[in-house]
């Protein structure tokens, strides 16, 4: 430590390499206590019990020991032994990138990108160019999002708070083996406190000058010497950034309550049970600003629906934040569930994990369709719906000590889910009246092992085999017609890396891994005979090939890890024209070829002293269809532009994927002197980067041009980070950019009409943060 710290030459060199990795997200936050090290039976009594009980996170306490200690591989190793791309957020890093909600984290992580909707069901996570595109309550993602190692039935279900976080990891790439068949792309696993031995608080408040108020807090400690427990609550509001002139009320806002806890019973020091329920509570507002659209288009091409008629004292343009609709927009959600945790040392040194979990979720969602207050029944065509979710799950699994050359885990798991969702839209155009219920049950079985069958050269290996039973029901109750269909299918994903350890600062690897994404049926509006006959889309398949590298340098000091990728899948599922064996056409989702994405990921941190910390990650992603020649033409497209042919299509092929920039990058800095013997000063500065994006494909009214976004952050801090008051600026420079666009021409005579959704920080605001930690 001495050395690095009066060593110029050094602390030198550590920023000209930070500033070579330039681009690079936050891996090591700013310093705390407690150093981390792996339990050598690979015992977790929780995922956050990697890190010891204490003031600050697992990721938090690496700033001091240079450790950051994941589970990516079910079980706790040391971030630079693991041959994986993997990224840890910590709370720290989520507050200095002003990030409170799920659809956020696309701003601490580059490979990720999260593009929200008008309700959460129809959003998207994409990682490394790679989502699920498509509104059918039967398709699983291609990105699975778990919160403690438990997998949420869907997506919608994650567009909430974080509340009472631990740390979040972000695994890029195909993690069908150990985690299966949703986990195609990549997963999101949100770990939350766990019980403590002693007596633990944490709360957080946040104010804002644009109306935003909230708090968290958690308290953990023992109840008896074998029994521990962590509580926690959080509530967020806010209005929103768009003002909808025809009531005058505040939208695009939400509002959540989200409540944990968890119950630890440790009989000894071989075995341990965790018990764990949550509930959330919330709603959101829903308002889509036009931004461009065409003085001579009228809504669905009525005469005398003018743009100043359908939505009076609206004036489109790029910096829009009014709307008027006369349709009260919004969600509404609630659900809960749990989880029993089961940890047994059994043979000696193994440990035998079982984990069942239940999870219930409704939402209800209201949209104006028509998007305008427009006079008589063209203004008023709205869209109703509801969603329910079921999901059981139950996970077992048996690891050898992480301590021995030879390591496994050998696992099986289970899943029954159902969804239902009744759908309405009318009375005038886009007509839609339906209900459907989509089931799945999954049965699997895994291995993996990690053999140093030479010294400092290691081989991991691992294989999945899966059986899924599908089956579905849709009412049409406008063309009274009712079809049901099963289907069944067994499939099986494997991957091997081979990692060589240099030094103890130095790996190397490179992985083989290969994805599965299930079988399903497009249950949405339009659903036919055709359809019904078509049968199931089949499963889209996956292979990805990585090599990497993990390196330290000065005392674990600095940190730079390198990972390049090219990844193929084949049997895309996405929606396309389809010819029928009767030589009729169909518009609906399906198999229509391939994708490869490739690039090149770069993390990198530095701690410089005591009081200075840098962080940042970059991504270069080149992601293009390589097979899909019957597209769907966008809203406006011309001939010459290549829509052509009876239904009208467009050949795909070659083109960029949506929702993939070019370049993205996040860097970060914390900075803390010390300002007496027991305080510190903050100042943070986060700063954002992402190349143009276009959110659909090749459709220049969905064209994201490139932007940044800057954050600064001022401060006080207390000895240990046990409190922290901070006054942030987000948005500095005032930046305007967009989480979505949507080109709904074809509600307004096939005339340009453009709509954003608004990011939280679309316009400049500040606030001040709170943070206790005792």
């Amino acid at each position: 430590m001495m050395v690095f710290r009066n060593s110029v030459a050094r602390t030198a060199l550590a920023i000209a390499l930070i500033a070579g990795a330039a681009p690079a997200l936050a891996q090591t936050p700013p310093a705390a206590p407690d150093p981390v090290t792996p339990q050598a039976s690979g015992q977790l009594t929780d995922p956050a019990q990697s890190a010891p009980g204490g003031p600050t996170s697992n990721v938090d306490s690496a700033t001091t020991t240079g450790e950051i200690i994941v589970t990516a591989n079910k079980r706790a190793e040391n971030i630079q032994r693991v041959p994986l791309a993997v990224s840890v957020v910590a709370p720290a890093q989520l507050a200095a990138a002003g990030v409170r909600n799920f659809q956020d984290l696309s701003k601490i992580s580059p490979s990720l990108v999260v593009r929200p909707a008008e309700q959460p069901q129809n959003s998207n996570v994409s990682l490394r160019g790679v989502g699920t595109f498509a509104f059918g309550i039967g398709v699983e993602s291609s990105v699975a999002v778990l919160v403690d190692e438990v997998p949420l039935p869907f997506q919608a279900r994650a567009f909430t708070d974080l509340p009472d976080v631990e740390r979040i990891e972000v695994l890029r790439g195909p993690q069908s083996t150990l985690y299966g068949k949703s986990a195609s792309a990549g997963l999101i696993n949100i770990i939350t406190r766990a019980p403590t031995d002693t007596l633990r608080v944490h709360a957080n408040a946040v104010v804002t000058t644009d109306d935003e108020h909230g708090g968290n807090f958690s308290v953990s400690g023992p109840i008896s010497p074998d029994l521990g427990y962590v509580v926690s609550a959080a509530y967020n509001a806010w209005g929103g950034n768009v003002h909808n002139v025809y009531d005058n009320k505040e939208v695009s806002g939400r509002e959540s309550v989200n409540l944990r806890g968890k119950l630890r019973w440790s009989p000894d020091d071989r075995s341990s049970v965790t018990l764990s329920a949550n509930y959330v509570n919330g709603n959101t507002t829903v308002g889509r600003p036009f931004i461009a659209v065409a003085p001579g288009a009228l809504l669905r091409g009525q005469p005398g629906l003018t743009p100043a008629v359908v939505f009076p004292g609206v004036t489109p343009g790029p910096d829009n934040q009014n709307i008027s609709n006369n349709f009260d927009a919004r969600t509404k959600y609630s659900g809960g569930g749990g989880y029993l945790r089961t940890e047994l040392s059994v043979l000696g040194d193994m440990n035998f994990i079982t984990i069942t979990s239940y999870d219930r979720f409704h939402l209800d969602d209201y949209l104006d369709q028509d998007d305008t207050s427009a006079p008589g029944a063209y203004g008023n065509n709205n869209q109703l719906g509801a969603f329910d979710s079921e999901q059981i799950t139950n996970e077992m699994r048996l690891q050898s000590a992480s301590n021995k050359p030879f390591r496994y885990t050998l696992g099986t798991y289970f899943a029954n889910v159902s969804f239902n969702r009744p759908f309405f839209r009318g009375p005038v155009f886009s007509l839609a009246n339906w209900s459907a219920t989509s089931k799945s049950r999954q049965v699997a079985g895994f291995a993996q092992f990690d053999w140093e069958f030479l010294p400092k050269l290691t081989l991991t290996g691992g294989g999945r085999v899966q059986n899924e039973a599908v089956a579905y029901n849709y009412a049409d109750r406008n063309a009274n017609t009712f079809y049901s269909g099963h289907a069944e299918d067994t499939a099986g994903t494997y991957k091997a890396s081979l990692r060589y350890e240099f030094t103890p600062d130095l790996m190397v690897f490179g992985t083989y891994a290969t994805g599965y994404k299930g079988q399903t049926y497009d249950l949405s509006t339009g659903f036919n005979q055709n359809r019904a006959a078509a049968g199931p889309i089949k499963p889209e398949r996956s292979r990805d090939r990585e090599i990497g590298a993990r390196t330290q340098f000065f005392e674990h000091h600095l940190t730079l890890n390198l990972t390049l990728f090219d990844t193929d899948y084949t049997n895309l599922q996405a929606q396309s024209i389809e010819t029928l064996a009767d030589g009729t056409q169909n518009y609906r989702l399906t198999n229509v070829g391939g994708l490869n994405t490739k690039g090149i990921e770069l993390e990198a941190s530095a701690r410089l002293g005591d009081d200075l910390n840098l962080n940042g990650a970059a991504t270069y992603l080149d992601a293009h269809y390589t097979d899909y020649p019957v597209g769907q033409c966008y809203p406006l497209q011309t001939a010459a532009q290549g829509c052509t042919g009876s239904p009208a299509r467009q050949n795909l092929t070659g083109m960029r994927v949506a929702q993939a920039p070019e370049w993205k990058f996040n860097v970060s800095a914390d900075y803390s002197p010390k300002l007496g013997r027991d305080l510190r000063g903050v100042a943070q500065v986060n700063w954002q980067f992402q190349t143009r994006v276009n959110y659909a494909i090749d459709d220049p009214q969905t064209l994201q041009k490139a932007f940044h976004i800057v954050n600064l952050g001022l401060g006080v801090r207390g000895p240990e980070r046990r409190w922290e008051l901070v006054a942030f600026v987000n948005n500095v420079f005032d930046q305007r950019y967009y989480s979505s666009l949507i080109n709904t021409a074809g509600n307004f005579g096939n005339q340009v009409a453009t709509q954003a959704l608004l990011p939280r920080d679309f316009r400049r605001y500040a606030g001040l943060r709170l943070a206790l930690n005792y």
